[in-house]
Parts: C-alpha cells; structure tokens; sequence
C-alpha cells in the first residue's frame, strides 16, 4: 500500500513588524474619520478623557489575549483559546461570533469606502455601480490573499505605511497651522449612560486588534512577537485617536454635528485641497483595514475545519501558493452579499454585539487555561486573571446597553452555532 500524501502546510512568513502593521492596520480603518464628531456629541469637552478612558478599559483584553496569542502557533485565535479552555461547544459559539464580526466589519467599512468614493464618483453610491465596486474591491483582495500570506500581509504592510502617513501628515497640519477654536461646550453634564455609550462605540474603533491573533499558524515567533506587536500597536492606535481628536476639536466649531469632521477640520487649514486629500486617506484607510481581514478571517474557517468543527473543504490549502484558497473565496462571497444587503450601521450592530462575546469568552478561558496549563510556555500578563475577570467586567457593562436588537441577533447566532455543535459532535461519535 501506498503511504498518503503529505499534508500541506502553512508558510511562517508573518515577522514582528508585519505583526504591528496587522494589529494597527485592523484596528484603523473608517472609523476613526467619524468618530470625533459622535464622541463630540455624547462628552463635549471632556471627549478626550473618553478615549483615554476606553484605552485603560481595553488594556485587560489586550493582555488576556497577549498571553493567549503567546502559547499558540497554530491558526484559530480566540476560537481555539475557547475550544481548548472552556470545551468544544465553547470554541464552536466563539467561532461562530468571531467569523460574523469579521465579515459584518468588512460590510461596514466596504459601506463607508463606497460612500466616500462617491466624492469624485457620485454614481457609484447606489445600485448597480455600487454593487460592481464592491465586487471588484473584494475580488481584487481575494486574488491577492489568494498567491499566499507573503502577498496579503506586504499589501496590509503598504496600506499601513500611507495610512500612518497620510494621519501623520494631517496630525502635524492641524497641530501648526489650524486657527485653534474653544470646543463647544455641551448643554449639559454628560451622564453615565453617555460615558458607557461612548465605551460602546470605542470598543468597534479600539476593537479589531484580534484579528492578527488569528493567523498565528504563519506567525514566525508567537512567543516573543504576539504580545509585543499588541501593546506597542495598541498605544500607536491611542496616540492617533486622541492627537487626531485634538486637532478636529480645535478646527471644527461646530464639531458634534460635523458628518465628516477630518474633511472638515482639513478644509479649515488647507482649504479644498484638505478635504480631497483626507477623502483619499479615508479610501487608503478603509482599503488597508479590509486587506487585513483577508489575511485573518479565512485562517478562522480554516481553522474549524482543521479540528473538524467545519467542512473539510475549508481546510484545504494550495499545493502551490499554500494559502487556504477555499476559505478565501467562501469569504469574500459572503462578505460581499453582506456588504451588499445591509448599511453602515446595521453591519456594526451586528459586528459590536459579536465583539463583545468574544472578548468575554476569551477572558474565560484565561482562566480556566492557567488552570489546566499551569507551565505553558507562555507570555505572563501581570495579574493575569483579575485583568481576565475585569474584561468580562467591562463586556457585562457594555452588553447591558445593547438593545432587543442586539440580543436578538445573538441568540440567533448561538443558535446556529448549537446546531453545528450538535452536528459536528454526532458526526464524531458516529466515526
């Protein structure tokens, strides 16, 4: 008899700078050129404080994570911490939710990249041209992440070196040449309900650092390289936010009902020419932060397949471009009739309420992990387990200001996740 043929792996080719631009890549994309003037509207002068506040209130997160990224070098992320920590039902929901975050995401942002596309093209914000931009632009990243992890991540490496860039530039033109303005001081104190809806939309601008941990089976050193690619990508992120908040306050009068408050604030200091350049940033923006979850989300799919918790077709990979070529294009199908069929907003509910249970569930299985696996070989978060215990904290606060909406989407979910446990699980026993 004939021995099977080799199993095709993998390529480690992600090094730790790749790392940083990935994490900061996934976290800035389109919100961010909004995201003053709603954070403006709910704490007036006091906005500032919010994104620090938010920065402190994601730390513990990003450190469960840090140390669950650490001891894992093969591809799944949160999915797997799950699986491993808390049981296979566990892992199975976490997929689940993780895998609708990141296509509902990508619907949101693809939304935002048309519209603002529609700058220099006004046609194409609705019908048949829009649906023909997105198609191309998913189509386009498909093939990229098709050739392998090599192409996919030099692409997000180039989208975040001119997004870095292109902030950078708008930063420094604000901070020398804006006219300072006083910001408009609010009617009233804002409440705790305010300072908690702040927290909530920070958490879809803060949040997507996840998305790097995902790859980790073309990681080079998840050890050593994971947990530092975090934290220094994480303050990069919180610099921006709150230097890029500073200049829109300064710049824009009426900041908090400003739809387009960088455009605006760039208009202020560099006329026409500003706002044109910003748009461009927005486009730059918005197209890196989708080529990163090409580069993640399929891993995820892959990854279930691999333990049998998915189709096996999900993890096949190219004999010659060792790229998980069926997940990628099973993704881009469905990321582009998600992008297609809802809104702005309507991807983002989806894509907080998601975000929120896979952070939770991932402090969970801190844990119990560091219960089961005492010696891992592993970066240490400080005070690992009350951090784990102050994210599930911090998720609890946020969840109990979603609406019916929201938990009706995610009892939905749960449910198909249940039934794809309840599959999978059948199947095993049979076999």
């Amino acid at each position: 008899m004939s021995n099977p043929p080799p199993k095709i792996e993998l390529v480690r080719a992600l090094g730790r700078w790749t790392l940083v631009a990935l994490v900061f890549n996934g976290i800035v994309g389109s919100g961010i050129f909004s995201l003053p003037s709603t954070v403006a509207r709910l704490l007036g002068p006091a906005a500032l404080w919010g994104y620090a506040l938010a920065a402190l209130c994601i730390l513990p997160i990003v450190a469960v994570v840090a140390e669950l990224g650490s001891q894992y070098r093969e591809a799944g992320g949160q999915y797997l911490y799950a699986r491993d920590g808390l049981g296979r039902f566990a892992g199975i929901q976490t997929g689940w939710f993780l895998w609708l975050m990141r296509l509902t995401s990508a619907g949101a942002v693809a939304n935002v990249f048309v519209t603002y596309l529609g700058e220099f093209l006004p046609g194409v914000t609705t019908g048949l041209p829009r649906a023909m931009v997105m198609i191309a632009v998913f189509a386009g990243l498909a093939a990229v992440n098709f050739l392998g992890v090599r192409a996919g991540a030099g692409l997000s490496n180039f989208f975040t070196l001119i997004k870095l860039t292109s902030l950078g530039l708008f930063i420094a033109a604000g901070l020398l040449l804006a006219q300072h303005h006083a910001p408009t001081v609010l009617d009233r104190t804002p409440s705790a309900g305010s300072w908690i809806d702040v927290l909530v939309t920070l958490v879809f601008a803060y949040g997507g650092f996840e998305a790097a941990l995902i790859p980790a089976a073309e990681v080079k050193d998840p050890r050593q390289d994971l947990p530092r690619a975090l934290g220094f990508a994480l303050s990069l992120v919180a610099v921006v936010y709150l230097l890029v908040h500073l200049v829109t306050m300064w710049t824009v009068p009426d900041l908090a009902h400003s739809e387009r408050p960088l455009a605006d604030a760039a208009r202020a200091f560099d006329g026409a020419h500003g706002a044109a350049a910003i748009t461009v940033g927005v486009l730059i923006s918005a197209g890196g932060w989708l080529s990163v979850q090409f580069v993640s989300a399929p891993r995820l799919t892959y990854a279930l397949a691999e333990r049998r918790d998915f189709p096996p077709c999900f993890a096949a990979v190219h004999p010659r471009f060792r790229s998980p070529h069926i997940s990628i294009l099973v993704y881009a199908v469905l990321v582009i009739g998600l992008s297609l069929y809802g809104n702005f907003m309507w991807n983002v509910v989806l894509s907080v309420a998601a975000r929120l249970v896979t952070y939770a569930t991932s402090c969970a299985a801190l844990i119990r992990l560091r219960q089961i696996r005492p010696e891992a070989d592993a970066w240490r978060a400080p005070a690992g387990r009350f951090l784990a215990l102050l994210g599930i904290a911090f998720c609890v606060l946020l969840i109990s200001r979603l609406t019916a909406a929201h938990a009706a989407i995610v009892a939905v979910v749960a449910v198909i996740a249940t039934a794809n446990w309840l599959a999978v699980r059948q199947r095993t026993e049979i076999t």
